[in-house]
């Protein structure tokens, strides 16, 4: 065999086996890395600070908390804005409540009318159920005795509007705007005969004077024009 390829020979072995020892160290070290690897995980893992515990910061850590935390406290928030110079500030109570509002619009309570039987008259705006009595809402009640006329004309003219007045109710039921069927002392309400306003009629035939402030003032004034009940002669000489 000839030298030169023997030499050739053993340098390709060689070549062979370096790098086959090169690829065995690239693998060991690739293991090597990996489990460098898990070992600081695990690492980091056990040192993390479990629940109810404080955390432990190195001093490399602390100090950059620190200075981040530095301009934060050199430069603190603005103030909040407050209310506008010369606007006053609205009251919490300036808002009327809804339910006080419809209540007002609606205005005063409405009395339901209450019907009273067989009333007697004491004159012509006064009336009595038993003991209890009740006067006419709008009217001055005309005194059983009282005299209308000049002298010598002179005629009962109270007693004659009494008359008057017991004569159009014959006993019958009315309706009255009263809180209760019962009450005490003298009771004061509006009436009704059917449609027809016991007030209004008494003023409107002269057999009452309105009271002061009364809706029923023109109505009394008519009727004294016309020379109607108290302001008219004796109807028994007619």
């Amino acid at each position: 065999m000839r030298p030169t390829a023997i030499f050739t020979g053993l340098i390709g072995m060689v070549v062979v086996a370096g790098l086959l020892m090169a690829g065995e160290a690239r693998l060991r070290g690739g293991t090597d890395g990996e489990t460098a690897s898990a070992e600081e995980t695990a690492t980091a893992v056990d040192s993390a600070p479990k629940a109810g515990e404080p955390a432990v910061i190195s001093d490399d850590r602390a100090e950059v908390i620190a200075q981040s935390a530095e301009p934060a406290a050199q430069h603190p928030a603005p103030p909040s804005p407050g209310p506008t110079d010369g606007a006053a500030p609205k009251p919490a109570d300036s808002e009327q409540p809804a339910e006080t509002a419809a209540r007002q619009a609606a205005g005063p309570a409405v009395k339901t009318p209450m019907e009273l039987a067989r009333p007697a008259v004491d004159n012509a705006g006064l009336l009595s159920f038993g003991e209890r009595k009740l006067q006419l809402a709008g009217i001055e009640p005309t005194p059983a005795d009282r005299i209308c006329g000049p002298a010598g004309r002179q005629w009962p003219c109270g007693m004659m509007a009494k008359t008057a007045l017991r004569q159009l109710l014959r006993n019958r039921s009315i309706a009255c705007d009263v809180d209760a069927a019962e009450w005490t002392e003298t009771a004061i309400a509006a009436c009704r005969l059917g449609t027809q306003d016991l007030s209004a009629w008494l003023a409107e035939n002269g057999w009452a004077e309105a009271a002061a402030g009364s809706p029923l003032a023109w109505a009394a004034e008519k009727a004294r024009q016309a020379g109607k009940g108290l302001y008219g002669d004796d109807p028994r000489r007619r």
